[in-house]
């Protein structure tokens, strides 16, 4: 028995002898062989992704709607850098401790002077939803790093797909350590001079924005009366684009972009009546106002309780006389009238881009116009009659354009180099009214200021013409008063036109009040940037 004992243990020992021998060859061959010491040496690449710039939304002018808030974002390979004197240029230090214990390289967010080696490599990246945008509504937002409303959402593909990112490339060893003293390959991405390039004119917009900065809930459209570009759209309340949450919770839904929904109209539209009336040789026309007048047993009032007295077209459209045009429509085709209204582009959607559309409206039709009272509501923007500041600005278009028509755009084309515009449509125009009956209703905007000692469009510096409007809604405060939409629409120069200007504030009461101040601030503004370019 013990002789059997003793073999085993002479057996187990030879096997572990065996296994040492095994396992230190092993190591030696590891450590010493010749072939081990070429593999650790052979070299391989490690590329670091810094930070992924996204195309750019450009003005009319090229310049940038964003990408215009910029972050740091340096690369560090850990043992090339000192850790201390990192700290003062980084805004987390716990966590660059965190990664520089790891000993590879990291990207870490770090401030504008941080100085730049052989292991620091600092990239300029843009903040997308930034803080400071300006036509939040207009240009939308994005959420991780994907285009979810306006003209983000409409050209997502085109914004982020277009280049490599910023990236820093090291030459390593085969255990992946970087090789310092080979350098680097670094890639600053241009995606920045590829984009979408608007209509829009950035100043104008921000004077809009700024002009309009006392409208609780409304829009501004400034439109290019020779092309119908679109200068600048604003919808109130404006909204930050890096705290979407927090305008989610507002309950006046700031993220709704009011200058595409429809409203009750009121007493803009009775230039379309006027319009219609000097189409069908009824310039003349002239009836004495009394403060109201009844229409098949239904009576209408006019907001002058003891009549405007006599009035004729042009002093109508100054004193905005509703009896007037409700005795006037009676007087027109009817089927005529409504038929200039959609050629106006009432009753029809203004398609800007995908997902930026303008609502279409409402347009009483022929059956409805055939019922007395709806053509009398009709003929001063009342009644079933719904319109977009989009519509009204449109029109004006037409007016101050001798007639022409021009599509409102949005878009002007894309470009690959921040330059040159590719793909650009020529502007599209519909001849809606002819050139006289135009010229006679821009005499009359035009008289609807100058001639009003009342009107608050009134400016010593430049010349304006504009019909203002207060449309009822229907609705009425706790106390009895009726919320009304106040509106004003127009052009200048009144005598050259180029710019035509459409103001509403939902509920703001009277046109002339709220609204004709709005207008006259943003003429005489842009009418100072004009003269600034100029110098």
């Amino acid at each position: 028995m013990r002789k059997t004992a003793d073999n085993r243990v002479l057996v187990l020992a030879v096997v572990f002898i065996m296994l040492f021998l095994v396992i230190c060859f092993h190591y030696f061959d590891l450590a010493v062989s010749r072939k081990h010491v070429e593999t650790a040496y052979e070299r391989a690449e490690l590329t670091i992704v810094a930070g992924e710039p996204q195309g750019t939304i450009f003005d009319r002018n090229m310049k940038h709607l964003v990408n215009t808030e910029y972050t740091y974002k340096a690369v560090v390979v850990p043992y090339s850098a000192d850790k201390e004197s990192l700290k003062k240029y980084v805004y987390d230090t716990k966590y660059l401790e965190r990664e520089y214990k790891k000993g590879s390289p990291f990207v870490i967010e770090c401030k504008s002077g941080m100085p730049e080696s052989a292991g620091i490599t600092v990239f300029r990246t843009a903040v997308r939803n930034d803080k400071k945008r300006v036509a939040e509504h207009i240009l939308g937002y994005t959420s991780e790093g994907v285009g979810v409303a306006g003209i983000e959402a409409a050209y997502d593909r085109i914004l982020r797909e277009n280049d490599i990112p910023n990236s820093v490339t090291y030459n390593t060893d085969g255990f992946g350590r970087v090789l310092i003293g080979d350098g680097k390959i670094v890639h600053i991405s241009d995606a920045d001079k590829s984009g979408v390039v608007t209509t829009l004119d950035k100043d104008i917009q921000k004077i809009c924005e700024k002009s309009g900065n006392s409208i609780d809930k409304g829009a501004i459209v400034v439109s290019d009366i020779s092309n119908g570009d679109i200068l600048a759209m604003a919808s109130f309340p404006r909204y930050d684009t890096s705290n979407i949450t927090s305008a989610l919770s507002d309950e006046r839904s700031p993220m709704i972009n009011r200058a595409l929904y429809s409203y009750g109209v009121g007493s803009i539209f009775k230039l379309v009546t006027a319009c219609e009336a000097i189409e069908e040789g009824r310039k003349n026309y002239s009836y004495k106002c009394r403060g109201q007048i009844n229409v098949k047993g239904q009576s209408f009032n006019c907001h002058k309780a003891d009549g405007h007295g006599i009035e004729y077209l042009t002093s109508a459209i100054r004193d905005s006389c509703n009896t007037y045009f409700i005795s006037l429509s009676r007087m027109l085709d009817a089927k005529k009238f409504r038929a200039l209204a959609y050629d106006f582009g009432f009753g029809k959607e203004n398609h800007l881009c995908r997902g930026i559309i303008g609502a279409s409206g409402v347009l009483p039709t022929d059956d409805e116009l055939s019922v007395p009272a709806e053509l009398a509501n009709f003929s001063f923007g009342q009644g079933k009659l719904t319109a977009t500041p989009l519509q009204i600005n449109q029109f004006t278009c037409c007016i101050a354009n001798s007639g022409e028509m021009p599509q409102l755009r949005l878009i002007k084309g894309l470009t690959t180099d921040g330059e040159i515009v590719i793909d650009e449509k020529a502007p599209q125009f519909t001849k809606v009214i002819s050139k006289e009956t135009a010229e006679g209703i821009r005499h009359m905007m035009t008289a609807a200021i100058r001639d009003n000692e009342n009107s608050n469009a009134q400016s010593a510096f430049v010349d304006i013409a504009a019909k203002t409007s207060t449309a009822q809604t229907g609705r009425f405060s706790p106390e009895g008063d009726e919320y009304c939409h106040a509106w004003i629409t127009g052009f200048f120069p009144a005598y050259a036109p180029k710019y035509a200007v459409t103001v509403l504030v939902e509920d703001g009461g009277y046109g002339n009040e709220t609204a004709a101040p709005i207008f006259r601030d943003i003429a005489e503004k842009i009418t100072l940037l004009e003269k600034k370019r100029s110098e």
